[in-house]
């Protein structure tokens, strides 16, 4: 099958690809760069009006902006809504103008989508509450899910906090707790979706194969922890003390806005991924960070 990935060369897209690829599809990725280091045989292209996508059987969407990149001023804010929704928008397009559109996009959404949820599990059907990252992943998910006015299946993926060893959220955390001034944030009973990037990409896939598969699956672990027990987590693989907390205030000072992404809870639990026999390769946090950290 050839499949269309946007936002390849992204943290994500870095372990996708090649696994794609390596399963015998043809992965073209959709990027800005000019010469991107791409693994196993992918190709990419800079234009998506050099490609017909009657001549795909997949397309995956991951683009978009680092969200906890950059202090959230509303300059930021456009450019996370411009390269998610109006790139998404003109995927879709694209999509649409095809004799044959391709049968299945997977598109990118995050659990920013559910807003603050305290100590409720949450579920595919747990109602948002309103907020910037709602508003960001509702409008995303709108585009994304235009392509199924001409038949096209479309599955989104409201993915959690990535965790793998060369990018992604542990890249920010990990020079401090190497350091031994790790600690938890704020009082630290908030919950942390946590996911390794192994099985959002075999998630992917597996949205990709399933014909089934269709509508907002929570694309998490099934064994969600608060934020203080990942802090003991991280601590015990890296060998190092998690005794210094970053007080609430502090983390509103130094990030503003954007320290949401920081503080808010979401015990999301991946309910519709379980209910269709999914199985995660590194369903627990232990078992996670020992694979990442090999020890």
């Amino acid at each position: 099958m050839k499949i269309l990935v946007t936002g390849g060369t992204g943290f994500v897209g870095q372990a996708l690809c090649p696994q794609l690829s390596a399963a015998g599809h043809d992965v073209v990725v959709l990027t800005r760069q000019a010469a991107p280091r791409l693994k196993g045989g992918v190709s990419a292209v800079n234009r998506l009006q050099e490609l017909d996508a009657s001549d795909f059987g997949a397309v995956v969407n991951l683009a978009g902006a680092p969200i906890g990149d950059a202090r959230w001023t509303d300059a930021r804010k456009r450019l996370l809504l411009e390269s998610r929704v109006a790139t998404t928008g003109r995927l879709v397009e694209w999509m649409g103008r095809a004799k044959q559109p391709p049968p299945v996009l997977v598109s990118a959404s995050a659990v920013g989508y559910y807003g603050e949820q305290g100590d409720r599990p949450i579920t595919e059907d747990t109602p948002p509450t309103p907020g910037f990252t709602h508003d960001l992943c509702a409008a995303w998910e709108r585009e994304a899910t235009k392509a199924g006015e001409f038949g096209v299946r479309v599955c989104l993926m409201r993915i959690g906090v990535v965790l793998d060893n060369d990018g992604g959220a542990l890249a920010k955390m990990l020079p401090a707790f190497r350091l031994g001034a790790g600690g938890r944030l704020g009082s630290g009973r908030h919950w942390f979706p946590w996911i390794h990037r192994a099985d959002v990409a075999a998630i992917c896939q597996w949205l990709i194969g399933n014909d089934q598969a269709r509508g907002a699956y929570n694309v998490c672990a099934p064994d969600p922890v608060t934020n203080a027990g990942f802090t003991r987590a991280l601590g015990r693989a890296l060998g190092r003390p998690t005794v210094l907390p970053m007080p609430e205030a502090a983390l509103k000072l130094l990030f503003g806005e954007m320290s949401e992404l920081l503080l808010v809870s979401d015990r999301m639990l991946p309910k519709r991924l379980v209910d269709a026999g999914f199985e995660f390769r590194f369903p627990e946090l232990d078992r996670a960070l020992v694979a990442i950290f090999g020890s």
